[in-house]
């Protein structure tokens, strides 16, 4: 067999004098021109300079069977005629040879395999996978196959290959998932090719654009009689003149909106390939019909996206195969995909390297067949030399090289982590710019994963330096949101909190140096509202840091449909630093204008008593009915009394929110001072406390055998009638052993007496039996007779248990004995003395 060095030097050879239209050198200039970044070969990590050890491959990997030598033959004439029909063309991509240096078909390469995992059985999630676990090694040169094609195992092992090499693997995992899937050969655009994304929009940026919702406003509430507003009573011609303003200054920003846009395009614009349409590349192909897919699709296994199959990025096809053929396209590419047909029956379009029919073909067969028609000798396709594909629980889970990645996209650079590999719990950091050239830092946004503190996403604008955070349901104080400049207490922030588990129904708190807002929901009292205004702070030495003078609470209430409007608050004022509250109540129904009061507090001493008494000159209002009676003073009295309790309620629950606000800082800080990730019961190999759990059992289960052997010692009943010496001399420890045998031999006779005497009673009992029916059998009914059968049938099976008991019994006796004989010999109270 030909080494891999060998290999390569004849193929070199005939690469050099076929070669007619770029030179290596010519290839090193273009490479500098269009600056790609094509990896040396030299590079160990990333190229097969020399074959694997094959000691360790197994011998398919190896060895050509009968029959794959024989497709070598059909293949390597298929691609003499093909090369002679189409001097032109370049050759196919038929048969590489594989890490051991051994040629093989390339659909022999592809191994169908359904991988025990849920989450890579749909096709998106698989090639997300493998686009995410693989590392590309560029094809050198760019314009020609690659020498080798990987196994797919050692794909996986090594967690890189070529575009052919991670298709072959995604393709033979959609294959196994039950996918109609192919790999296809042939050309697409450099950025594919190089995987360059640095001009692509960021995934998780796409679809982001906030949009104006313009329903509400056109789905205004009209009535039939509303007033019409008032005519304008301004110039026509002025209005037309504004009107004209207006439509060039419009036309004039759209000409510069246009020019910006154009400039910026003309920027943007990638260099020119002098490569179009000679580039190689590897990708999928999905066909409609299978696992619900409804049309065909590429998918391109560097970044696992779907494109249509007419996408402008797939300039041309060559070839196509899976598991049981290979195709050649016989359509024009001078347009690209567009108007490619994927109808590989057809010999017109594709031409096939074996004969096989298709499933409409197939069907028809069999029925000739079922007819008695001869069978067609048709070339099978041998099975897969690859082994059997998988893939562990933890690589799943590392998903990326090394555990990370990063990824640069237009205007943004994407970082993704391992869960766990990080103390902080970080999975993604998403960070954009404001310029091409990524210097100027605008947004960067970081995705957490298993953080004790709920910590899900967070987010950092640099212009105005605001965090946000969002957190999952299960913290202390509810908290859902956190944005916020610093920590500090006092300054600005806005918080939101998961409102339905709270006992307070606190939907969101915005503070700011001045004022607090909370907004809630679900309340029994119907409150929505708090806005809470602070006064200057004196600063004087009594006075607890960080508290602030309360100047002004407004608190807002929904409508109580259980109480007259007149009687139902909308509105509550408290002016603390003018001993003043006003009340406003919901608006009646046919009024403009709601019922207001004012009420004055009596001045308090310092003991907290009135200085002074209630006056009826303490309360003001509006009536809106003239007519009606004001209200008593009783009832005034008594509402002002409800006020000053509800005040210095409100002024209670306000210092509560403070003290929240102070907790919710106070611990932020320790958890990004000391980070904590927690981990499933179920995840055995990062919870700590599970594993120290299963130690402790199986050290407990150990224990436990051991007392079990030192509580059954067989000596200890004939010790006994010695006196339980400590030692023992010869003729006692020959002693002890006799009577040990002699007690297990006469413990087997007493046991083969009772199975014997078991035997006996079942037998005369049978007979007695016996004897009754012939004495009765005239006169019995068919019910005595099937209860005799019934009882005869199950005695004679019980006396065959008795029997084969005491037959097997008879020959584990001697068996017994010597294992008993063995085991007192080494027994460490005897051994010395036999």
């Amino acid at each position: 067999m030909e080494t891999l060095l060998e290999l390569e030097e004849k193929e070199e050879e005939g690469r050099d004098m076929g070669r007619n239209e770029l030179n290596n050198q010519e290839l090193v200039e273009l490479e500098k021109t269009v600056n790609i970044n094509i990896t040396s070969p030299e590079d160990p990590l990333l190229s097969w300079t020399k074959p694997m050890n094959l000691s360790k491959c197994p011998t398919s990997y190896q060895l050509n069977s009968p029959q794959e030598k024989q497709l070598l033959v059909i293949a390597d004439n298929f691609s003499s005629q093909y090369s002679h029909i189409f001097p032109n063309r370049k050759p196919l991509f038929l048969c590489p040879s594989n890490e051991c240096g051994v040629k093989k078909f390339v659909s022999t390469t592809l191994r169908r395999t359904m991988l025990p995992y849920s989450s890579l059985y749909d096709w998106d999630n698989c090639a997300s996978f493998v686009a995410d676990h693989l590392v590309l090694q560029a094809l050198d040169p760019p314009i020609e196959p690659p020498r080798y094609l990987i196994s797919p195992t050692l794909v996986l092992e090594t967690q890189r290959g070529t575009c052919f090499d991670i298709s072959t693997l995604l393709c033979s995992l959609l294959l196994g998932a039950g996918y109609d899937a192919y790999c296809v050969s042939g050309y697409a655009v450099r950025e594919m090719c190089l995987l360059d994304q640095t001009r692509q929009e960021c995934p998780l940026l796409v679809g982001k654009v906030e949009v104006k919702d313009t329903l509400a406003e056109d789905k205004r509430q009209v009535r039939k009689y509303a007033v019409k507003p008032p005519r304008e009573l301004r110039s026509s011609f002025e209005r037309g003149q504004q009107e004209l303003k207006e439509q060039e200054g419009r036309a004039e920003m759209l000409k510069r909106q246009q020019e910006a846009q154009r400039l910026q395009e003309e920027l943007e614009r990638p260099s020119v390939d002098p490569l179009q349409g000679q580039m190689l590349h590897c990708w999928v192909l999905v066909l409609a019909g299978k696992r619900e897919i409804l049309e065909n699709f590429f998918i391109d296994p560097l970044t696992g996206k779907s494109y249509a199959p007419n996408d402008k990025s797939f300039l041309g096809i060559e070839s196509l195969w899976n598991q049981h053929n290979y195709w050649v396209n016989m359509q024009d590419c001078c347009y690209g995909c567009t108007d490619m047909e994927y109808n590989l029956g057809d010999s017109t379009m594709w031409e096939s390297v074996l004969f096989r029919i298709t499933e409409k073909e197939e069907e028809d067969e069999l029925e000739e067949e079922e007819e008695g028609s001869a069978e067609p000798n048709v070339f099978e396709m041998p099975s897969s030399w690859v082994d059997k594909i998988t893939l562990s629980k933890q690589d799943l889970e590392r998903r990326w090289p090394g555990g990370s990645r990063t990824t640069q996209y237009r205007k943004a650079k994407l970082e993704q982590f391992t869960p766990y590999l990080l103390p902080g719990g970080l999975v993604t950091r998403l960070t954009t710019y404001t310029d091409l050239e990524c210097q100027e830092v605008d947004v960067v946004r970081e995705w957490y994963q298993n953080r004790q503190d709920h910590l899900e996403d967070r987010e950092l604008k640099r212009t105005s330096n605001v965090t946000t955070e969002l957190f999952s349901p299960g913290r202390k104080l509810k908290l859902k949101s956190h944005s916020y400049v610093t920590l500090t207490p006092g300054t600005e922030r806005h918080m939101e909190f998961y409102s339905k588990v709270r006992y307070d129904g606190l939907l969101r708190r915005v503070e700011s140096p001045g004022e607090m807002e909370e907004t809630f929901e679900h309340r029994d009292d119907l409150l929505y509202s708090r806005h809470v205004f602070y006064g200057q702070s004196m600063k004087t030495e009594s006075e607890k840091p960080g508290s602030r003078p309360l100047e002004k609470v407004v608190e807002r209430f929904h409508r109580d449909k259980s109480k007259a409007a007149r009687e139902d608050v909308a509105e509550r004022v408290f002016l603390l630093a003018e001993g003043c509250i006003e009340v406003t109540f919901h608006l009646e129904d046919h009024r403009i204008i709601p019922i207001r009061r004012s009420f004055v507090k009596p001045k308090m001493l310092p003991d907290g008593q009135r200085a002074e008494s209630w006056a009826p000159s303490m309360a003001t209002g509006y009536q809106v009915e003239p007519h009606e009676n004001p209200p008593k003073n009783v009832y005034l009295y008594e509402m002002l009394t409800a006020l000053m309790e509800e005040e210095e309620k409100v002024t209670l629950q306000i210092k509560r929110s403070e003290l929240e606000v102070r907790e919710i800082l106070a611990t932020r800080e320790r958890e990004e001072s000391n980070t904590e990730l927690r981990t499933s019961i179920y995840d055995t190999a990062r919870n700590e406390k599970v594993q120290r759990y299963r130690e402790d059992m199986v050290r407990a289960k150990e224990e436990r055998q051991r007392q079990e052997e030192k509580e059954i010692d067989l000596l200890a009943p004939f010790l006994a009638k010695l006196g339980d010496p400590e030692t023992l001399s010869p003729q006692e420890a020959k002693k002890l052993l006799e009577d040990c045998l002699a007690n297990q031999r006469k413990r087997m006779i007493e046991q083969d007496k009772v199975l014997q005497a078991r035997y006996e009673k079942e037998t005369q009992a049978l007979q007695q039996k016996q004897q009754w029916y012939q004495q009765n059998q005239l006169s019995m009914s068919k019910e005595d007779e099937d209860q005799y059968h019934a009882y005869c049938s199950d005695t004679v099976f019980r006396m065959g248990v008795i029997k084969q008991r005491q037959s097997r019994h008879k020959e584990l006796g001697p068996q017994k004995h010597l294992a008993l004989k063995e085991k007192l010999s080494r027994d460490p109270r005897l051994a010395p003395h036999l």
